[in-house]
């Protein structure tokens, strides 16, 4: 439990720093990134090899003085006050904290900046470039996924004289990019200019997900999230994310993955997630391998580990179905497809700009003959939530026991394994719930050190998430309660001294309700 305190105190600390400095690179946005190059160590020499290539300071030629002068004018600095809710008291809210972030403005009077810049706000303004005036901002839209959102501002003052920058192409390799923010260090308009290192599939820090993305060498720091990357007289992309373990790298979403978060908010008002096949591969780059699944000389594709029960493909697919192409584009044994000119990049980029509901057509051998299947695609929330941003976190608590759904964040926060989070669903709406904490008192006496386990049954019903075990709990009809919990622990309660001793314990902590809003019935909190 102290080590538990220490690590989550130190984690406190380290977001209060950063949020000073006037960054919005949260702790578990930089941490995510670092995991990403851990987990990838494999590749990091080449990645880092082939990342940057020193230039001769007159050839940017993409990057013209014009163009710039057109762009600084769209720019804006992004002024959030955020509360973020605490992991591990889940009835509470830390101490709003004071960041900035950049912004540009886009057509229909909108202004595009980063998901992570707004995470969790509760006031927002918006600061235009030669300009003493903060304007208050909305939220139209948010993708955490992708890592973008959409303000708009009510007041037609703001927009005299705002010219919306238009989005270009997916940049060339070694072209000159200019990228415009705020970062800290300073108050006015930052510019840097670099080339383009590399496009490829790349693990999204702020929202879990992979999606393409542009390395450059340009300058990204705290404070340039969300602003512009400038190629000629159009946005090549938005910054967002750079490589805390070395030095010239960072990130910049490009046009695709803008156009298709700004076309589904279009088409159906709201950001609804990117598309995923929901399946679980492996590379088939050993002869051997190949031979045993019959794979003809000239055959290449993946081999289908497991497939999400939730998803469309698992009506069609099987275990052990080789993936030979998509839409009619070859795959290679190493997942990757043929991408620009002499360049490859994951097959699921394909699936991941498909819209909601779209069909990919995939050919599929088979015990040794080819099938083509049409597979309908559309996001399938996991089983152990990525993110959970702007949003207050679900607990239940009776007896003492606070009872959560388990995280990614949780898992972040605490000593947890993180195995759980490769696990897939069986049914819509199931959750993992463990016991997060125990509130000691009398009636839970020898049970405190039960944190962190899973709620398997509550009086031998299987829990599916924690609004049914909530319910399973509230309508118990027998003298005692029992949970089986993994690793064959068991709990036994009074459920009646367990009641009484619930509002004992709500009034001691003074937590106001013992369930979360999610949770509650038109009756409102639960008191006991």
């Amino acid at each position: 439990m102290l080590f538990r305190f220490l690590q989550t105190l130190a984690r406190f600390c380290s977001f209060l720093l950063i949020s000073v400095m006037g960054s919005r690179f949260s702790p578990l946005f930089l941490l995510g990134y670092v995991k990403l190059q851990d987990e990838n160590h494999h590749n990091s020499e080449s990645t880092l090899a082939s990342g940057t290539d020193t230039k001769q300071p007159d050839a940017a030629e993409n990057v013209t003085s014009s163009s710039i002068d057109f762009a600084v004018n769209s720019v804006v600095k992004v002024f959030t006050v955020s509360s973020v809710p605490s992991i591990l008291q889940p009835w509470q809210n830390w101490q709003q904290q004071e960041s900035s972030g950049s912004g540009f403005v886009i057509s229909g009077k909108k202004i595009l900046t980063n998901a992570h810049v707004v995470a969790d706000h509760i006031f927002l303004q918006v600061r235009k470039h030669g300009s003493p005036t903060n304007y208050k901002a909305e939220v139209r839209a948010v993708g955490h996924e992708c890592d973008l959102a959409i303000l708009e501002i009510d007041n037609e003052e703001f927009w005299e004289d705002l010219i919306p920058l238009e989005l270009g192409e997916i940049p060339s390799l070694d072209e000159s990019v200019a990228v415009l923010g705020y970062p800290h260090g300073g108050d006015s308009l930052s510019i840097t200019k670099g080339y383009v290192s590399r496009v490829e599939y790349t693990q999204y820090a702020h929202g879990g997900t992979t999606l393409l993305a542009i390395q450059t060498d340009a300058a990204i720091n705290s404070g340039n999230s969300g602003g512009p990357a400038i190629i000629g007289n159009k946005t090549a992309g938005v910054a967002f994310q750079k490589c805390t373990s070395s030095d010239n790298i960072g990130y910049i979403i490009p046009t695709p993955v803008i156009t298709h978060f700004l076309t589904a908010v279009e088409e159906n008002g709201q950001y609804g997630g990117f598309c995923t096949l929901d399946l679980s591969y492996q590379l088939m780059e050993n002869s051997q391998l190949r031979n045993h699944f019959k794979m003809g000389p000239e055959m290449t594709g993946i081999l289908i580990n497991e497939i999400n029960p939730l998803s469309d493909a698992y009506k069609r697919l099987r275990k052990d179905d080789i993936i030979l192409a998509i839409d009619d584009v070859l795959i290679g044994n190493d997942a990757k497809v043929a991408f620009r000119n002499k360049e490859r990049i994951n097959f699921n980029h394909f699936v991941s700009m498909k819209k909601l509901n779209e069909t990919v057509l995939l050919k599929v051998l088979r015990e040794g003959k080819e099938h083509d299947f049409h597979i309908s695609l559309k996001p399938v929330p996991p089983l152990v939530p990525v993110h959970q941003y702007d949003k207050l976190p679900s607990y239940y608590i009776f007896a003492g026991f606070v009872f959560v759904p388990l995280t990614q964040p949780y898992i972040d926060s605490t000593l947890i394994c993180n195995c759980a989070n490769k696990n897939m669903p069986e049914k819509a709406g199931e959750q993992l719930v463990i016991i997060s904490q125990v509130l000691a008192d009398d009636i839970n006496a020898g049970y405190t050190d039960f944190n962190d386990l899973k709620v398997i049954k509550v009086n031998g019903v299987q829990v599916e998430n924690l609004k049914h075990l909530s319910e399973l709990v509230e309508k118990c009809c027998t003298e005692d309660l029992r949970l089986d919990l993994e690793n064959e622990k068991v709990v036994v309660l009074n459920y009646e001294n367990a009641k009484e001793a619930t509002s004992l314990i709500l009034k001691l902590h003074r937590i106001p309700s013992a369930n979360s809003k999610d949770l509650q019935s038109e009756k409102g909190p639960l008191i006991y």
